[in-house]
């Protein structure tokens, strides 16, 4: 609707695989089908609950009657009691069964459980296909020399596909991560209005290994492996905490390169992908701005700070529960996933069409390349018989001078030209080009490149190789 605000991270940002996750639709279902289970489970334990019954609730959990619940809803101010009223009025027979010993946090605290677990896949597979793009990224330009910097200020020399490699360092640690958090998410299971399983102890005769079992195969039903062996009302609020610390984590990953790529865009080393058609501004229409690599800091830059809702969070919830958890966290956890998803998918976009300028790139080497040989030219010139602290004094002079000639006049760097014609170094045009090379100034940076894709990177794609292969989707 034109009339109504529409959230940007749906419209502009998230992919529909990330949105739907977090719809009332997906959310709804995934109620109906922690009810199906509760009651299944209940039944195998003994209680009264038919077959016709579970059969009647499985029949209707795709076939939602939205406009029941929210009547209901408004009638009686309360979300889950409204749709187990809506599941009641399609499910007669099995209406006296729904919920049963449960509390509103049984569907809503293990369907949030439920989706961010999915949603945690969807993100680890982007992360996997930016990871591949920057592996032929790297190996591709392992070997081409460029200006590394330290303080923003040029110093010894890397090479292109080394500094993809520290990209995809930083995205490494971050699978490692979120692999670890993957595994470590519990379910809330089923424990009762404040933790206790006390309703359930009633339903079953204080009969407690039965409690334990419904506790166990529920969450196995669910697709957990283990379930949090104590709870408050809800499952702790920490666990979304390091969820969404998590989801910085990779911002920071994402920012980090978007910052990069922008500041080479402006040297006018690398680019982002620019399309035929794309205007780069509305007045300028020579301009090429970064706006995929700015749109990605924009997000991190929200994600980043989204973080620290559910910290406050944690921190403030009194005893078994309080209620100021729940609006906040209708709005901080879809939107924390979906805007790291629409970041995503702008960094695979980038990353796997980035633009390379290898001249201009070489031109910014031979500009700063005289300063940093100069230690090798010292060097050469002692072994042909020169004094070390002279042949210091008279670089150093010389290095004055061509700074001086570059900072203040524009001109070329004329530094290896001095050289030359000092005959206190006793060395030719060619003897001094050869010490220069800029090759000779990147140390192992290729090497590096090659060990850590094929000790790191490539087991661990080839691991996951069913992942690979995504599509960015893009849309503005």
């Amino acid at each position: 609707m034109r009339n109504t605000y529409n959230n940007p991270l749906n419209k502009r940002y998230a992919s529909p695989e990330m949105s739907y996750l977090f719809s009332d639709e997906m959310k709804f279902k995934t109620w109906r089908r922690l009810w199906v289970a509760l009651a299944e489970c209940e039944k195998e334990l003994g209680l009264n609950i038919t077959s016709e019954q579970i059969d009647e609730l499985k029949a209707n959990v795709e076939n939602i009657n939205y406009e029941d619940a929210e009547k209901r809803e408004k009638e009686v101010r309360h979300d889950v009691m409204s749709h187990v009223y809506a599941y009641g009025l399609q499910c007669p027979k099995a209406k006296g069964i729904i919920h049963l010993g449960a509390t509103s946090c049984y569907v809503g605290d293990n369907t949030d459980l439920i989706i961010m677990k999915k949603a945690l896949y969807i993100v680890r597979g982007k992360i996997l296909n930016v990871i591949n793009y920057l592996k032929d990224f790297a190996l591709e330009y392992k070997d081409l020399p460029t200006l590394g910097f330290t303080h923003l200020q040029p110093a010894q020399l890397t090479t292109v596909g080394k500094r993809a490699s520290l990209w995809m360092q930083d995205l490494y640690l971050d699978i490692e991560n979120i692999d670890f958090v993957i595994d470590k998410i519990r379910f809330r299971g089923v424990k009762g209005t404040t933790g206790t399983q006390a309703s359930f102890m009633d339903l079953f005769n204080c009969n407690e290994e039965k409690v334990k079992m419904l506790d166990k195969m529920v969450t196995e039903k669910m697709g957990f492996s283990q379930e949090f062996m104590v709870t408050g009302q809800t499952y702790t609020r920490k666990l979304d905490s390091i969820i969404l610390n998590t989801l910085s984590e990779i911002a920071q990953s994402a920012y980090k390169f978007s910052n990069d790529l922008r500041i080479l865009q402006n040297m006018k080393e690398m680019e982002e992908p620019f399309e035929k058609n794309q205007i780069g501004s509305s007045a300028m229409a020579y301009k090429r701005n970064p706006m995929r690599c700015e749109r990605m800091g924009s997000l991190c830059r929200y994600i980043i700070v989204n973080a620290l809702n559910p910290a406050i969070t944690a921190s403030t919830q009194w005893f078994e529960r309080t209620l100021d958890d729940s609006a906040n966290r209708r709005i901080v956890l879809p939107e924390a996933f979906l805007a790291l998803d629409g970041v995503l998918n702008l960094y695979m976009n980038v990353s796997e069409n980035m633009v390379v300028y290898p001249k201009t790139i070489a031109s910014h080497v031979l500009k700063e390349l005289p300063f940093m040989a100069t230690e090798n030219i010292i060097m050469e010139a002692v072994k042909r018989g020169g004094d070390r602290q002279e042949l210091h004094e008279r670089i150093r002079i010389h290095s004055m001078k061509a700074a001086k000639r570059v900072k203040s006049e524009g001109k070329e760097n004329d530094l290896l030209e001095r050289i030359i014609k000092d005959p206190f170094f006793k060395m030719k045009k060619e003897e001094i080009a050869s010490l220069v090379s800029p090759e000779k100034f990147v140390g192992r940076a290729p090497g590096q490149v090659v060990d850590f894709i094929d000790n790191q990177i490539s087991p661990m794609l080839e691991n996951n190789k069913q992942y690979l292969g995504k599509e960015a989707q893009i849309n503005v």
